[in-house]
């Protein structure tokens, strides 16, 4: 990136067109600058992607870099199987806040929460209060259609998702 103006971006180091190299943030470029022309390297921020689900079926899903099971919870950079009982997570009332703690804790900035194939488990009221309060977009779906949503916001979204992949 060529810029005449290069303190207006963010970066690591500048290489001038002369030679040189100009450490950041120690460079004073307003007093350097003069017609010389800086490429100035970019320090961005990167986004660790969600893994990907490769497989769904009743009972059984697959997940990129994590592996098979019946039921997931995924986040930016990762994921593991969903356990029930750390919780005390049921059908009903459903998904409870502790359960999306973790996806949050990862760095989740939109949540999708799978209903089951059958539409039987429920999220909590309180659930998505938090996920509200947090400002975080959740949806809240049947497991295909949860699947479909998950691995398209993947792409470009910092997401985590609850999947249950029978009833």
């Amino acid at each position: 990136m060529i810029s005449s103006n290069p303190t207006a971006i963010n970066r690591t180091h500048c290489s001038w067109t002369d030679g040189g190299t100009t450490a950041w943030p120690d460079a004073d470029l307003q007093s350097k600058e003069g017609s010389r022309t800086c490429t100035c390297v970019a320090s961005l921020p990167t986004m660790k992607r969600s893994p990907l689900i490769t497989h769904i079926s009743w009972g059984r899903m697959v997940v990129e870099g994590v592996g098979e099971g019946k039921d997931f919870k995924l986040y930016p950079g990762g994921g593991r199987a969903w356990d029930w009982n750390e919780t005390g997570t049921r059908h009903t009332p459903g998904i409870q806040p502790a359960d999306v703690a973790e996806l949050l804790d990862h760095g989740s900035e939109v949540v999708v929460l799978s209903r089951g194939m059958d539409l039987v488990l429920q999220t909590c009221p309180e659930t998505l209060d938090l996920l509200k309060q947090k400002g975080i977009e959740v949806f809240v779906e049947e497991t295909r259609t949860a699947v479909e949503r998950y691995n398209a916001l993947a792409e470009t979204t910092s997401v985590g998702g609850l999947f249950h992949s029978t009833c």
